[in-house]
């Protein structure tokens, strides 16, 4: 097990979904992280997979556990990168965002909806509250607290919301091995691609993130928040 991470294995033959959503948490507090995972798995028809406090562990979780609903802490996507890094790479995957009070902003509703998150409720809510933006999000693949809604009228979301700027799995990977201050030969020589496929995946991150350089593209995934602290390495 990863530090950082609290997970456990899928059901053999992916048999959890079939009864019900499989949910897994991003949130940076353990009492909170504990407290959700205690309640779902007392839930009928709901499956807790894991969770993890650091937004640069969540990628690795969602690829190891394939949740059908992920829970994030509005505090650790403001910006909605992880949502669209993950949806756009899982596009069955329903990313419900935990709205802190600072973010009740007509602004941050929009913003999270058009970078791919399909869900949201107040994180300070009532644990049903949270339970029902689960089952509904999960069957109806979009739920909006009633508290919340109001700040989305009006709102709609452009055909390739969550998708227009996501990363590929292997594309994150060499972003944080440039971070890492590898060259390219490096880069190819520890995920044991070619120079050529390196240089491909660089000139996709630059596009998608629009970077200017390899600087800048790091530059703007720690300002997101993606590479606080780097992913953890097999």
């Amino acid at each position: 097990m990863r530090t950082g991470v609290n997970a456990r294995p899928l059901t053999p033959g992916g048999d959890r979904r079939a009864s019900g959503p499989g949910v897994a948490l991003v949130d940076p507090v353990p009492l909170f992280r504990e407290g959700l995972a205690a309640v779902v798995r007392r839930t009928p028809a709901m499956h807790w997979l894991g969770s993890t406090g650091h937004l640069h562990t969540a990628v690795r979780m969602h690829e190891r556990l394939r949740p059908d609903v992920l829970l994030v802490d509005s505090v650790l996507d403001p910006q909605g990168h992880l949502a669209t890094l993950l949806t756009g790479n899982d596009p069955a995957l329903v990313v419900i965002s935990l709205v802190r009070e600072p973010h009740r902003t007509a602004k941050y509703v929009r913003s999270a909806l058009s970078a791919g998150v399909r869900g949201m409720v107040p994180r300070a809510g009532e644990i049903g509250e949270v339970l029902q933006a689960i089952a509904r999000g999960h069957a109806e693949r979009t739920y909006l607290d009633p508290t919340l809604a109001p700040l989305a009228a009006g709102f709609t979301p452009t055909a390739d919301a969550g998708t227009r700027r996501s990363l590929s799995r292997r594309e994150y990977e060499v972003l944080q091995l440039i971070a890492d201050g590898l060259e390219n030969q490096a880069v190819a020589n520890e995920l044991y691609v070619s120079v050529e496929t390196v240089r491909t995946h660089v000139k996709n991150i630059l596009r998608k993130l629009r970077a200017k350089d390899r600087t800048h593209a790091v530059s703007l995934a720690y300002q997101a928040g993606l590479l606080s602290g780097g992913v953890p390495r097999p």
